[in-house]
């Protein structure tokens, strides 16, 4: 076959997160003796709550019994857990919205690396740097991505977020057709306030972008003065989509289940200038290329909602904060920069002497075998700081801590 998308032929190198997966997989054969502890991949370490475990069973019984049997699905998802969610992630909140402007999916990672497929081609698109690399690479794999030099797409518009900056992304000067945005923040762990969330909005209405809106952190807000959603701010609707996840909420790592907020009152147009609704777009898009999360999953998610679902996941919550207030301390204590870690599961660590961030990776890996992720992997703005994950057990994230501090 010699008719391919050749943009994949311009991506550099390999995902972010397989080449620290390799790294780590060589170590280990190399050193089978040791115990390597990881502050890396974000994925969660302790169980699912009993509530969401009784939910999956009961589900699973409902499969084995022809009275309450189920196959196909609504694509866009069972009513009961949009109607949960609804009414306690916004109405909650005085965001009023509809349950059919939520759709259910395997996850916010795929949705926010789907949601790209409903712009055209010339689409300009902004993001702010360091960055989730799924916004990037999957803009760059549909052709928006231009020329890589340097760490940088040439047809991608970069907003730095520094040290300098407070790692608050400015306005841009040259209007994007899309900005994507997340808060709390992957990877520099801080937040958007209300009066940034709002001079966003405002931005994107004057100028007709659209924001997308990642949102997949704001279980570990601890100030209700940040907004957990950006529908909290007046006329967001009409200019932004929101993606939300369970999998560090409800520790859906395996399991899988997100969502995706697009309001009716999004439109867009095409480049004849004929206007089309993005939330009937998106449903197209869906019904046409996914059949659905699984029931047994959503109701899984459903008991999530509920008050022991919620009560279990705040104490859950609870130990990865911990985690995170233990791991902030720790750095600081070390002399060591540090930033975020209050309101997300992640520290964002300036690495000492200005190394580089792979050297200073391969150096806790080589000498206290402890895993981090390279903050160069998240951008060129992320050169010269690493990401810690507070998402393991408070042990591990303890003697990870020690270890670092000795070979420091």
């Amino acid at each position: 076959m010699r008719s391919i998308n050749s943009a994949y032929a311009g991506l550099p190198g390999s995902y972010l997160f397989s080449e620290v997966a390799r790294r780590v997989r060589v170590h280990k054969e190399q050193h089978p003796e040791e115990n390597v502890i990881s502050l890396g991949i974000g994925d969660v370490s302790l169980p699912l709550a009993p509530a969401i475990i009784e939910a999956l069973h009961g589900a699973v019984d409902e499969m084995g019994r022809a009275e309450t049997f189920r196959g196909y699905g609504p694509e866009q998802g069972y009513a009961f857990l949009r109607e949960a969610i609804l009414k306690h992630d916004f109405l909650a909140r005085g965001v009023e919205l509809e349950a059919d402007e939520i759709f259910i999916s395997d996850g916010a990672k795929s949705d926010v690396g789907n949601f790209q497929e409903l712009f055209g081609a010339d689409a300009v698109i902004a993001l702010t740097d360091p960055v989730y690399p799924v916004y990037e690479d999957s803009n760059a794999m549909s052709g928006r991505g231009g020329v890589h030099e340097n760490g940088r797409w040439s047809r991608i518009l970069y907003l730095p977020c520094t040290a300098d900056n407070q790692f608050q992304p400015e306005l841009p000067e040259t209007r994007p057709d899309v900005v994507y945005l997340c808060s709390p923040n992957n990877p520099t762990g801080t937040v958007l306030g209300r009066e940034a969330l709002a001079a966003w909005v405002e931005y994107a209405r004057a100028n007709d972008t659209l924001i997308l809106f990642y949102a997949a952190y704001e279980a570990f807000i601890r100030d209700d003065a940040v907004p957990h959603s950006i529908y909290e701010i007046p006329g967001a609707d009409e200019v932004a989509v929101e993606f939300r996840s369970l999998s560090k909420t409800a520790g859906f790592t395996g399991l899988r289940c997100g969502y995706t907020v697009v309001p009716k009152k999004l439109r867009a147009r095409t480049a004849d200038g004929h206007e089309l609704s993005l939330h009937d777009m998106w449903l197209r898009r869906q019904c046409t290329k996914y059949n659905g999360c699984p029931y047994i999953v959503q109701r899984a998610a459903e008991a999530a909602f509920t008050e022991p679902g919620r009560t279990q996941l705040l104490e859950a919550l609870s130990v990865y904060q911990t985690n995170a207030d233990m791991m902030l301390k720790a750095c600081r204590d070390m002399g060591l920069r540090a930033f975020g870690g209050v309101h997300s599961p992640y520290v964002w660590l300036e690495t000492p002497g200005h190394v580089s961030s792979w050297s200073f990776f391969d150096h806790l890996l080589e000498k206290a075998a402890v895993v981090c992720t390279p903050g160069s992997g998240f951008g060129a703005s992320g050169e010269g700081y690493v990401r810690l994950t507070a998402f393991n057990t408070p042990a591990l994230t303890r003697e990870a801590l020690e270890r670092i501090s000795r070979v420091l």
